[in-house]
């Protein structure tokens, strides 16, 4: 098959950025109008692989305009690399987390996170097992519908303030969902810069754990003593499976084979330890997590492919021009990882979707890591933090429209107790001021 020279690159435009704006239009404006008639998760009514579909369009008549060929600009995008490693990734940790529910590692960790807890620390106690669930799991959806019932019943019984309670939980699915391996928002952060999982763990780490300990505290001072009751009994080897796939990631081995052997470690678990779990029940729960992601894979082909075209359009090198003109004159590590954390907020305030931001706005965050200097796992770490932030504090986004759902409670409430997110926005900014660190572009 003969191919066509490669098109000279475009020249800087501004309008090839305009399907990127179409996007967010329609998946924000969408959200906005099914909110204001009274769908309590309005910013999910529309699908955003179906809302790009008009910007694939008006980006692929864009670049017809300039000579070039769309159909394969936009299938260059879709299959490159880093996008087709990033879906089975995605597909794995699907695999991986469903099966561990299946099997109920899930309630090991809530029981025994409970089971530990003093009456006196119920608040920080929420907090920490919320965190180590949704560490666990990679999900901080699954961890809030999991935690939220038991901790709206304990606040019942002791008379706690919900909204508080509630917060601690959220946060706590944020800490451990920002830090997670399997999270969908770190395997984008770190696919996205090019970074290695465990160096963008350890760089999150530094971060979240001030912040962690901070709420802890806080929670801890503003709490009051409650009876706890853990939920029915679980098999605390059912932990090991998520211990096993934390200290393989933390030593650095590849993402794939990490959740690969994790994934048959929680099928041997379940065989030896869950009553009636056989092969077909573990095949099946392999193909439930698969198509669990589904949404995140389409849209993470569509997003490869709608960056190929705004680049191909000159979209990347006009806004990279406006930035470096900004920044003239703040051209240091700082203006950088400041750019970066502010495209995160921006994009995760207009999608509601953490995931969905960080998608959108990697290509553009590595391209200002570069120009600034910035190490790849550090453009990671910003990029989910600042995503990670938002979202925990959207009253617009699924997890305080979930736990409000189940608690009853309006998600305005619940948007200012949860303490964790504007705790870690404050320390990650600290950080990024902070005079005297090193400026370094190593992996």
């Amino acid at each position: 098959m003969d191919h066509a020279a490669s098109p000279p690159p475009a020249p800087p435009s501004a309008l090839a950025l305009t399907p990127l704006l179409v996007f967010l239009a329609l998946f924000f404006g969408a959200g906005l109008y099914f909110t204001a008639q009274g769908e309590a998760m309005g910013f999910y009514q529309l699908r955003a692989p179906v809302a790009i579909l008009p910007a694939l369009a008006l980006g692929a008549w864009l670049v017809r305009r300039r000579g070039i060929r769309p159909v394969d600009t936009l299938l260059e995008g879709m299959g490159h690399p880093n996008v087709m490693l990033m879906v089975l990734v995605f597909l794995l940790a699907g695999a991986f987390a469903n099966v561990s529910r299946a099997i109920g590692a899930v309630d090991a960790v809530v029981a025994l996170g409970l089971g530990a807890m003093p009456p006196a620390l119920i608040l920080p106690g929420l907090f920490l097992v919320a965190g180590f669930v949704s560490l666990s799991i990679g999900t901080s959806m699954g961890t809030i519908a999991a935690v939220v019932p038991i901790a709206t019943g304990l606040a019942d019984a002791a008379g706690l303030d919900r909204a508080l309670v509630l917060g601690a939980v959220v946060g706590g699915a944020m800490f451990g969902d920002n830090l997670s391996i399997i999270s969908d928002t770190t395997i984008a952060a770190t696919r996205s810069q090019g970074a290695r999982m465990s160096d963008k763990f350890r760089e999150n780490f530094r971060i979240a754990l001030p912040a962690a300990i901070a709420t802890v505290a806080l929670l801890a001072w503003f709490g009051d003593a409650a009876p706890v009751e853990a939920p029915g009994a679980a098999s605390p080897w059912l932990v090991l499976p998520y211990l096993a796939v934390l200290a393989l990631a933390l030593l650095g081995l590849d993402v794939v084979l990490v959740l690969a052997i994790g994934l048959v470690l929680t099928g041997v678990f379940g065989y030896l330890m869950a009553g009636g779990y056989d092969l077909v029940s573990y095949a099946n729960d392999i193909y439930d997590g698969f198509e669990s992601m589904v949404e995140i894979t389409l849209l993470s082909l569509l997003i490869g492919g709608l960056a190929a075209l705004i680049k191909a359009g000159g979209g990347l090198e006009w806004l990279a021009g406006v930035i470096a003109r900004f920044a003239r004159g703040h051209t240091g590590r700082r203006s950088g990882e400041l750019s970066i954390a502010a495209l995160a907020a921006g994009s995760d305030a207009l999608t509601a979707n953490n995931t969905v931001a960080i998608l959108v706005s990697g290509s553009l965050a590595r391209d200002i890591a570069t120009r600034h200097g910035i190490a790849p796992r550090r453009a990671a770490s910003v990029l989910d933090i600042y995503s990670c932030v938002v979202q925990g504090v959207l009253p617009y986004g699924a997890q305080i429209l979930l736990a409000g759902s189940l608690a009853g409670l309006s998600p305005l409430m619940i948007a200012g107790k949860v303490w964790y997110c504007w705790l870690l926005a404050l320390v990650a900014i600290g950080f990024m001021l902070w005079p005297g660190r090193p400026r370094h572009v190593s992996r």
